[in-house]
């Protein structure tokens, strides 16, 4: 085996499956890879998948499988004879530090003897993306001038709000004539003479035009009193009584309280000097023989 086959190999079998293991070396994985932007986000690649190599993950059945099938012999043979060969390119890695694999890219080993890969930036091991390429929004922006947009929305119309009405003003009261008070009516001569008749005047018809004599003016004003009198006018007896009737009770009552109060401490007082005299008021006889028993 050289190092040609094995890279058909690797290669074969990575279209079909995920993982491929080199037994003893390390395991190359195939991993999707969605579509992504570059340069500024004016450049689209489309998707692909990205071959990379991890040497602790070991997978090693299907490249000895793989090479059985094609020479056609056991699988113990060809897992011995795989075995074999890749140990010695192990060595050699770690003497040279790198491996070319034609057709997918450089195995290489880094001073610690850590293996990585490296992939050809021409590798395809995605069958379904034939013919995808990198769009470029660069030329299309160059080449095409978009026209301005333009949205004609109508400016929304704001009525004015009505100015409100002046409030109209009040009417003018009208003045009312005040009516004319009323004249004083005087009493008819004819009425007075009746009036006097009545109440029995000996002296005689009185008239509104006639004054009386002075004598009898003095008797009238001796048998009504003025209803207001002069101050030496005023009789003793014509004052209002006091009212004495209030100040009576008060005096009464603080005299029943004075002669209880002293009833009670003659009580008391006769009960520490005779307490002999208290029993015969309270008790009769026979409690008291009960009693002093």
């Amino acid at each position: 085996m050289d190092i040609d086959l094995l890279s058909r190999m690797v290669g074969e079998l990575i279209l079909e499956h995920d993982q491929v293991g080199l037994p003893g070396v390390g395991t190359f994985v195939a991993e999707m890879v969605p579509a992504t932007f570059s340069d500024k986000g004016y450049t689209i690649h489309p998707p692909y998948r990205r071959l990379s190599f991890y040497p602790s993950r070991l997978e090693d059945s299907l490249l000895i499988k793989f090479y059985a099938e094609s020479n056609q012999i056991t699988r113990e043979a060809a897992a011995a004879y795989i075995t074999q060969y890749l140990a010695e390119l192990k060595g050699v890695l770690e003497e040279r530090k790198t491996i070319v694999l034609p057709g997918l890219g450089r195995l290489r080993a880094t001073r610690e003897n850590t293996l990585f890969f490296v992939p050809d930036e021409d590798l395809n091991i995605y069958p379904a993306g034939v013919g995808l390429e990198p769009v470029s929004l660069k030329s299309l922006a160059e080449g095409e001038e978009q026209e301005p947009v333009v949205i004609d929305v109508p400016a929304p119309v704001v009525e004015p709000e009505p100015e409100p009405e002046p409030a109209p003003e009040p009417e003018p009261v009208p003045e009312t004539e005040s009516e004319p008070e009323p004249e004083p009516k005087t009493i008819p001569d004819e009425l007075v003479q009746e009036i006097a008749d009545q109440v029995g005047n000996d002296e005689g018809t009185v008239s509104n035009d006639e004054e009386l004599p002075k004598e009898q003016v003095e008797e009238e004003e001796r048998r009504t009193p003025p209803t207001t009198y002069p101050a030496a006018w005023i009789h003793d007896d014509w004052k209002e009584p006091v009212r004495k009737g209030l100040p009576g009770i008060v005096v009464f009552l603080l005299i029943l309280i004075g002669l209880a109060i002293l009833g009670l401490v003659a009580f008391v007082v006769l009960a520490r000097v005779a307490p002999d005299f208290i029993d015969t008021l309270l008790y009769t006889p026979d409690e008291l023989r009960i009693i002093n028993y």
